[in-house]
């Protein structure tokens, strides 16, 4: 199977912030890149989430992962082309990498499958790990600290698979990590 299935495209300057939902701040992080005058992209998956809570709730991830992953790929996707045209970096809270990693774990067809064909990111994907002192849980984040981390570990294995390099955030203030992050970018 192809190792690296996406595209070169527009995505050099689309970088990722992934990690441990609920438990890594990449939310938290992404405002304080857009206070920053960056571009950003916010999380399909609260979005998703937010809809199913006020509709019938069937593609919430706790009720049916492959529906809900598949509809997280769907709006990254859309998400993306949004800003296919932006200039300098724009900055995703998890998105399409996150959602096809989600599909493989809950039907098995390789993440690889379902980027085929998307622009590849840039290269480094930064990770907060799992911060058990800032894990929250809430009507849209209902993982809690175990799965997280279980999660956590299988984006790990993932972005090394789809060809990434790994980078991981440090445990400090966001704005120390905003500044460690332009720094890896330099």
């Amino acid at each position: 199977m192809d190792r690296h299935p996406m595209t070169n495209g527009h995505g050099g300057q689309h970088v990722v912030l992934s990690g441990c939902s609920g438990g890594g701040g990449t939310s938290t992080l992404l405002a304080e890149l857009a206070s920053r005058g960056f571009g950003t992209v916010e999380e399909p998956g609260r979005k998703i989430v937010q809809q199913e809570l006020n509709g019938a709730g069937v593609a919430l991830p706790w009720v049916a992962l492959e529906a809900f992953s598949r509809r997280a790929i769907d709006m990254a996707t859309g998400d993306r082309n949004r800003v296919a045209s932006s200039q300098g970096w724009v900055f995703f809270d998890r998105g399409l990498l996150d959602a096809a990693i989600a599909l493989e774990h809950a039907t098995g067809l390789a993440a690889s499958v379902s980027l085929s064909g998307h622009a590849h990111f840039h290269h480094q994907v930064f990770l907060t790990p799992p911060w058990p002192e800032i894990h929250q849980r809430d009507s849209e984040r209902q993982q809690n600290l175990k799965d997280g981390i279980a999660e956590y570990h299988r984006l790990i294995e993932a972005f090394d698979w789809l060809g990434y390099d790994l980078v991981i955030l440090p445990k400090r203030k966001v704005e120390a990590r905003a500044d460690f992050i332009l720094s890896a970018l330099a």
